[in-house]
């Protein structure tokens, strides 16, 4: 068996600061370290986890992500679509649940763990037990990390021993009120790119805007291009997951995730993660135009869903329905004065604003320029 202190503290000797995961038996020991040693956030899913680190490693901060094989395949979009697409590396520890006594679920992906991972083209190992050989394959994995490639190690029972964790309570924060009352509708709803044009105007100096993927990324560059933007591409209903991470690992900066009705909904437990660790330093905008409109805007259910209610019911400290851009230039900038957890729910008309381009910008350089743009923001604060 591994030491999982003395494992842990290699982890922290190599620059490991940030863990995100979903909890397996056969990794508790490592979690509860992370929890009590270092930042870690309890993921709702295994994307959103690997999003979390996504962000951490965007912020500065080499980051860990563990989850159990059965949940691979929820962290497949990201590592698929983000991570190996921007150049994103993230150290991986997955179980391998597989052989009997074992559970029925676990059968089929007991089997197919290793073969997915060839499959996608993310290089792995079985992590050993023994001590040096382990901390050998660690350097050799953080090399890859530092060349901006994922590792993962394929973790079997028994690896690491027991460790009693010290870890604080998860925060909680005070429930607002909440009470029905008429949406904030207009009329006549602003477009996207409306909006995307009032949060470039009115954000200062220190605030990001990392864009959810489709036709708010690629209107968000043809409007207001800047370095201090993220364009997300893939990975859908992961921004707010990455921008938590990246607020979380700097907490002198702004971070302001533009979010789609369609893609919140495909993750929406990404609401209770925000809402339980979600600083001030962050603002999840959706902007909702009830459809999926890059891919032929088929509707979505977002008309029967009050996601103002939703975010308070999980936690955020403030939450608001806008109905036009004067409202929202108000309330981005009163969060930009004195930052909250914030949630803002506009509605948009469908529509695109013309000419739409997609960025020129290639993705690792996407990644590169707003690392070096935050790294600027660290060396002015």
């Amino acid at each position: 068996m591994l030491g999982t202190r003395a494992f842990g503290a290699r982890l922290r000797g190599h620059g490991y600061g940030f863990f995100s995961g979903v909890p397996c038996s056969y990794l508790t020991s490592l979690i509860d370290w992370a929890a009590s040693e270092c930042a870690y956030v309890g993921a709702v899913n295994e994307g959103d986890a690997v999003a979390h680190c996504a962000g951490a490693w965007l912020g500065g901060t080499k980051a860990v992500v563990l989850m159990q094989n059965s949940g691979l395949t929820n962290a497949l979009s990201p590592l698929t679509s983000l991570n190996p697409v921007f150049g994103i590396p993230v150290l991986g520890f997955v179980s391998l649940r597989v052989g009997t006594p074992e559970e029925p679920q676990h059968e089929v992906m007991g089997r197919a763990t290793t073969g997915l991972l060839d499959a996608i083209g993310l290089p792995w190992a079985f992590l050993a037990t023994e001590a040096a050989e382990a901390a050998r394959q660690l350097a050799e994995a953080d090399v890859r990390i530092a060349i901006g490639e994922s590792f993962f190690f394929v973790v079997r029972k028994d690896t690491f021993d027991a460790y009693v964790p010290n870890a604080a309570p998860l925060p909680r924060r005070a429930p607002v009120p909440w009470s029905a009352r008429a949406r904030a509708v207009s009329r006549h709803p602003p477009r996207r790119a409306d909006a995307l044009r009032t949060l470039a105007e009115v954000r200062g100096p220190r605030t990001v805007v990392v864009t959810t993927t489709g036709y708010t990324s690629r209107e968000m560059y043809a409007l207001a291009d800047d370095d201090a933007n993220f364009y997300m591409v893939g990975s859908l209903g992961c921004v707010s997951a990455l921008a938590l991470g990246l607020a979380l690992v700097r907490p002198d900066v702004l971070v302001v995730a533009v979010d789609g009705d369609g893609a919140l909904l495909l993750r929406l437990g990404a609401l209770a993660t925000n809402g339980t660790y979600g600083p001030a330093n962050l603002l999840h905008l959706l902007l909702d135009n009830a459809c999926h409109e890059s891919t032929g805007a088929q509707p979505t259910v977002a008309g029967n869903v009050e996601f103002v209610a939703l975010a308070v019911a999980c936690g955020m400290t403030r939450a608001f329905d806008v109905a036009d851009v004067a409202d929202l230039r108000a309330r981005v900038d009163a969060w930009q004065r004195r930052p909250e957890p914030t949630f803002i729910h506009l509605r948009t008309a469908v529509g695109t604003a013309a000419p739409l381009v997609r960025p020129a910008v290639a993705p690792p350089d996407a990644q590169e320029r707003f690392r070096r743009h935050l790294a600027r923001i660290a060396d002015r604060s």
